[in-house]
C-alpha cells in the first residue's frame, strides 16, 4: 500500500506532463498554421484530444497557451547559442553554430515559422523574453566573438550581424521552406540535402570571417 503510494504522485505527474506536452504541440500546429487570431482553444483541444475545460485548467487563456508555446519555441531556438563556447576554436565554434541551427531548422520548422510570425508582428507578447534572456544571451556571446577578433583568430567582423546573419542563412530553410521546395525539389528532411546546405552555408560563413594570410610586398 505504502509502496503504490509512492509511485502513484510520479505516474499522476508524468501524466499531467505528457496532457500539457500534447497541448503545447496541438496549439503549435494551430497556431503556425492560423496566427493566435485565426486559432479557436476549440480547435486546440481537439486537436490535442483533450476537452476544452481541461485546456483551460492549465492554460486559463488562448493568449496564456500562446506565451507558453512561445517559451518553449525560445528554449529551443536559444539551445544552440547557449552551447557555443569560447573553449573552441573560433571557426570550430561558428561552424557548429551553424550545424546545431540549421538542425532547428529541419527538426522543428513550425516552432521556426511561428516564431518568424510573431517578430514580423512587433512580438507583442514576447518582448520580456526577446529583450530579458535573449538579448542577455546575444550579449554574451558576442563578447566572446569579439575577444576572437581583438585577438586576431578572426576576420575584423560585427558580432551582433554574424549572428543575425548565420541566423537568416539557416532559418531560411523553415520558414521559407515552400519556397526552397518549389525551387530546388527537395526539403531539409532529404538528408543528401541537409549535408549539402549545411557545407555550403558554413564554407559561405567561415570563408567570409577567415583571417586572410597575405604575402609581403
Amino acid at each position: 500500500m505504502a509502496q503504490g503510494a509512492v509511485k502513484t504522485p510520479g505516474k499522476r505527474s508524468q501524466a499531467v506532463s505528457a496532457k500539457k506536452q500534447a497541448i503545447l504541440s496541438a496549439a503549435l500546429e494551430m497556431f503556425s498554421q492560423f496566427g493566435i487570431h485565426g486559432t479557436r482553444l476549440e480547435q486546440v483541444a481537439e486537436q490535442a484530444g483533450v476537452s476544452k475545460t481541461n485546456l483551460l485548467y492549465y492554460y486559463p487563456s488562448k493568449e496564456a497557451l500562446y506565451v507558453a508555446v512561445m517559451q518553449q519555441i525560445l528554449d529551443i531556438w536559444l539551445a544552440p547559442l547557449k552551447a557555443f563556447r569560447q573553449e573552441f576554436t573560433p571557426l570550430v565554434a561558428i561552424k557548429e553554430y551553424i550545424r546545431l541551427k540549421l538542425e532547428v531548422s529541419r527538426d522543428y520548422p513550425q516552432a521556426s515559422r511561428l516564431f518568424c510570425l510573431e517578430m514580423l508582428q512587433g512580438a507583442p507578447l514576447l518582448k520580456a523574453e526577446l529583450t530579458g534572456d535573449l538579448k542577455q544571451l546575444v550579449d554574451d556571446k558576442s563578447a566572446i566573438i569579439a575577444q576572437w577578433v581583438a585577438s586576431g583568430k578572426l576576420a575584423p567582423v560585427d558580432p551582433q550581424h554574424l549572428i543575425f546573419m548565420i541566423w537568416a542563412a539557416t532559418q531560411h530553410y523553415a520558414d521559407f521552406a515552400a519556397q526552397v521546395e518549389a525551387v530546388t525539389g527537395k526539403t531539409l528532411q532529404d538528408e543528401a540535402f541537409f549535408q549539402s546546405t549545411l557545407d555550403n552555408v558554413q564554407r559561405m560563413i567561415i570563408e567570409g570571417i577567415r583571417v586572410r594570410e597575405f604575402p609581403s610586398p
